[in-house]
């Protein structure tokens, strides 16, 4: 398996996704509403594509059950990290750590082993992520440090567990799909009714206004992790889950010139520490 310029500038584009559609979450005035209605909506628009590519193959089922009831925790992670954190703070740091764990497992679950150049480009991600996200202001925020730093945790276990799931599927685009389409069908159903449970109507009073904009952002979170999943059927999950947080310099971006959130000078030499990741991880 190589990373080739093919599968770089797929996952870059599922970078985009990915941080885009956290960016409409941070924006919300209801975060926990919004996270619950784009799943909702994500899991609806997957029926049809699961009716058109069809069922994964039955080996896959465990991982896709494991998948789901990890990616609870995520949600209910990932809205504790946006509740008491900016985007440019809470998101590198769950975005982050993550690459290091995964390539850390899969050395031992995937049987991968990185060249020295592939070690270089993920340490290089992560330590950018992480001066993008522990500046002072992290000081002033441990629980939003504490919730992104759970998350990256888990977001290590899920990467490993649905790149195993994938490579399961079979090698083909089709097999990819079959799996993604399946997981968010399943995947937004359970977060959104234990919200429903504690909120009652807050749910659909909230989705009547909402949801053109959380279409697009289920739109977004599908292509995104869908792009990923494929990409670990042609390159290794530690790679590719190190390439993805590149996500993390869109979102700076997004954070800045859509939520005003301020660009300083750590922000600056992280996106430089990630750009020379990428670049590593290319070489390998």
């Amino acid at each position: 398996m190589m990373l080739t310029w093919t599968v770089v500038s797929a996952v870059l584009l599922g970078a985009l996704l990915h941080a885009s559609w956290n960016a409409l979450v941070k924006s919300s005035s209801d975060k926990e509403l919004d996270t619950a209605l784009i799943h909702l909506i994500g899991s609806l628009m997957a029926i049809p594509l699961v009716w058109l590519v069809g069922w994964p193959p039955r080996g896959t089922w465990p991982y896709l059950i494991t998948s789901i009831t990890i990616h609870i925790g995520y949600y209910y992670a990932l809205i504790g990290a946006y509740r008491h954190g900016d985007l440019g703070l809470t998101y590198p740091l769950m975005r982050g750590v993550a690459p290091l764990l995964v390539a850390l497992s899969a050395s031992v679950t995937l049987n991968e082993q990185l060249p020295l150049f592939g070690w270089l480009g993920v340490l290089g991600i992560c330590v950018g992520v992480a001066v993008l996200g522990l500046s002072r202001h992290a000081l002033e925020a441990p629980r939003a440090v504490a919730f992104a730093l759970v998350n990256a945790v888990i977001i290590a276990i899920y990467t490993v567990v649905d790149g195993q799931g994938v490579r399961a599927a079979g090698t083909t685009l089709t097999n990819a799909l079959q799996y993604v389409a399946t997981l968010f069908m399943f995947d937004g159903w359970p977060f959104a009714m234990m919200i429903f449970a504690r909120r009652g109507a807050a749910l659909p009073r909230y989705a009547r206004h909402r949801w053109p904009l959380a279409s697009l952002g289920a739109l977004a979170s599908l292509g995104s992790y869908g792009i990923a999943l494929w990409a670990m059927t042609r390159a290794p999950v530690a790679m590719v889950a190190a390439l993805r947080e590149v996500s993390v310099l869109f979102a700076v971006l997004l954070g800045t010139l859509v939520l005003k959130e301020a660009l300083t000078t750590n922000r600056i030499v992280g996106a430089v520490a990630i750009i020379s990741g990428v670049l590593a991880l290319r070489l390998a």
